[in-house]
């Protein structure tokens, strides 16, 4: 068998019921070509394997599961990448979509990591914490959307799909977990530049309680600033309305 390491934040899913829902929820959409983040002891993993026709990859940091993995899913040989996913270059050449349970002490870097590679990514499947689930998939005006939710939803549209027990896991976290699903958009709200856009949230949002004029005042003109737009927070603002602001930038 295997250990479970906390320093990985390892929480490893037992339930049947919840990995078929999840390989469910994935198969819904066509796609050839498939990543896993965190495979752990394989309980998504041995379905995945069994999906026809795509190529199969995983990716995982430590070497005592990947053993595991190799010598009960032989077919697993050469196809698990044996590092941090926060460190991987793309797995593959062309388009892939990605799934997992993700660890929790790293999910917000991965969802970052996946927005780096979003040309190559039309689809996520995964299950977060579930705060961080409900984070990701609030709409502005609620009292969870924030910088997370702003950048995620700019590129790809967030469908929260079902809530999982802590039960459901060995050992059980201290907190609930959430599976959703990111559909990459066909077309996104013009910008001045991805970097601009990222800068404007978070500046906006690093400071919410505060208006807008208040916490992105070093990135606007002072005439600018006067727009009726700056007299609210941060939540208040859509995707869109990010997005049309970035060009009235410095």
């Amino acid at each position: 068998m295997y250990t479970l390491k906390k320093s990985l934040g390892q929480h490893f899913l037992k339930d049947e019921n919840i990995c078929q829902k999840i390989v469910a929820a994935l198969v819904q959409e066509p796609f050839d070509q498939l990543i896993e983040v965190g495979p752990g002891g394989g309980a998504l993993t041995k379905y995945l394997i069994k999906i026809p026709e795509i190529q199969f990859k995983a990716i995982e940091i430590d070497e005592e599961k990947i053993n595991y993995l190799k010598s009960n899913y032989p077919t697993l040989e050469n196809k698990i990448i044996s590092q941090s996913f926060l460190d991987a270059e793309p797995p593959f050449d062309h388009s892939f979509t990605i799934v997992g349970n993700f660890p929790y002490n790293i999910s917000t870097q991965i969802l970052f990591k996946i927005l780096e590679w979003k040309h190559q990514v039309p689809m996520v499947v995964g299950m977060f914490q579930k705060e961080v689930a409900q984070r990701i998939a609030a709409p502005s005006g609620n009292k969870v959307y924030g910088v997370l939710s702003v950048l995620v939803q700019a590129f790809y549209e967030v469908k929260y799909l079902f809530d999982v027990h802590e039960q459901c896991f060995t050992p059980p976290p201290k907190v609930k977990s959430g599976v959703i699903k990111l559909y990459r958009k066909e077309t996104i709200f013009p910008m001045k530049s991805e970097k601009h856009f990222f800068v404007l949230v978070k500046a906006a949002f690093n400071q919410r309680r505060k208006t807008l004029r208040n916490a992105t005042r070093s990135l606007f003109e002072d005439t600018i600033l006067q727009e009726s737009i700056f007299s609210k927070r941060a939540e208040q603002l859509s995707v869109q309305d990010f997005s049309d602001l970035t060009f009235k930038m410095k």
